[in-house]
């Protein structure tokens, strides 16, 4: 990459820190794509449409999703050398545009969670602190849908009694409320008599909060503990498990989003193919048409 380009990508990753509050994680992944997106042209600020179009060729063995990431990387750093009057056109319509097909995410069935939460509560019953801890962490990971880091970097006094909602910076740095149960709320107090008055976290583990590799390995001993397959198991699939369940319930997709902290509606979609056989029972019983005799 020449000097040149790597000021316009110093200068476009400043910008999207700045202006949609980019973690560093999500700054270093766009570097990464446009300097690896750069070795295969000429100069990445000043590409043609031509240039970019020989892209797909050179990234023939590479995974689709690979792919589709480093377009979508040179496709808002063009757009952002636009809008701030760097370039007066835009190349990026001659990149690849990949296909993905979303696979449907791992979900647990009710009956499952339920004995999850009863082997739980049997340990927990003992008054050992792991096993209080890993209660309230279960009740927080299914009753209100948290990402695991999330999760792990909960202050210490971040549930209240009386508090219904938890405030959650999420991804992008942005805030959102999701519910908190009267449930893990008993948890969580439970848990919360066991930590240090001094600890900044509430699930604190040494100087620091619990890791989320930590937390990984809890859920799969529950999941052990429960008589679940451990390799069926992980936060992530609790987090599906909320969704899904909500989503069998009734819960509207729009306020499921919000839940989720998912930035497109089309993320939260994905849940209504792992519940169809519910939304075609709902168009049957609750269309207009429904109660209409066939004419056949």
């Amino acid at each position: 990459m020449t000097p040149d380009d790597r000021a316009l990508v110093d200068r476009f990753l400043d910008m999207m820190a700045a202006e949609y509050g980019a973690s560093i994680n999500t700054l270093t992944s766009y570097r990464n794509d446009l300097e690896r997106a750069a070795e295969g042209l000429p100069s990445l600020g000043t590409a043609a449409a031509d240039d970019l179009a020989k892209l797909g060729t050179q990234w023939a063995d590479l995974a689709r999703s690979t792919v589709a990431r480093r377009s979508a990387a040179l496709r808002r750093f063009y757009g952002f050398l636009v809008d701030d009057g760097l370039r007066s056109d835009d190349p990026s319509p001659a990149l690849p545009r990949p296909r993905l097909e979303r696979p449907l995410p791992r979900i647990l069935d009710e009956p499952e969670v339920v004995r999850m939460f009863e082997a739980a509560e049997a340990r927990a019953a003992s008054g050992e602190p792991n096993a209080v801890r890993d209660l309230a962490l279960l009740e927080l990971l299914y009753g209100s849908g948290l990402r695991a880091s999330e999760l792990v970097g909960l202050p210490r006094r971040a549930v209240r009694p009386g508090q219904e909602f938890l405030m959650i910076r999420g991804k992008g740095d942005k805030e959102r409320l999701v519910p908190i149960s009267s449930r893990a709320t008993a948890a969580v107090g439970k848990w919360e008599e066991l930590v240090s008055g001094s600890s900044l976290w509430l699930f604190p583990s040494g100087k620091k909060h619990l890791s989320r590799v930590r937390l990984f390995q809890i859920v799969r001993a529950l999941a052990a503990d429960a008589g679940i397959a451990p390799d069926r198991v992980s936060p992530h699939v609790l987090r599906h498990a909320f969704a899904t369940h909500l989503l069998s319930g009734g819960a509207d997709l729009r306020v499921l989003q919000s839940l989720l902290g998912h930035a497109d509606i089309a993320t939260t979609q994905i849940y209504t193919h792992v519940d169809s056989a519910r939304l075609v029972e709902l168009v049957n019983a609750r269309h207009p048409l429904a109660e209409r005799p066939s004419l056949t």
